[in-house]
């Protein structure tokens, strides 16, 4: 069964930084792109940055191009999301999954990016 646990939100004053993880269990992590998503309030979940199995090749929505950094470690099973420079609209709920999502998501973290 999969299991995806994201940490590490908080609330932030605007031009902050945040560093998110998600650790993943019950999945061929190694082999899968991953990808980090949010939902902001009132809106539909969005993806915004994708990291190849072996981790050279990410991609990056424009929303978060040159803030926003993922990376992963696939001893831990983990992968990281560090946000810089953090303004009110990244203010949502973080969730990751596969580059193609599982249907399964977890229960995501908040981050909320005080003006």
């Amino acid at each position: 069964q999969v299991q995806l646990v994201e940490s590490g939100g908080g609330l932030v004053q605007a031009g902050g930084s945040l560093r998110l993880s998600c650790s993943a269990t019950g999945m061929p992590f190694s082999i899968n792109a991953m990808a980090w998503y949010r939902q902001a309030p009132g809106k539909q979940r969005e993806w915004f940055a994708t990291i190849s199995s072996g981790g050279r090749t990410p991609s990056y929505a424009d929303s978060v191009k040159g803030r926003f950094t993922i990376s992963r470690d696939n001893a831990k099973n983990t992968v990281y999301l560090q946000m810089n420079n953090l303004k009110p609209e990244d203010t949502a709920v973080y969730y990751c999954n596969r580059a193609v999502p599982y249907a399964s998501w977890g229960q995501g973290t908040q981050v909320i990016v005080s003006s």
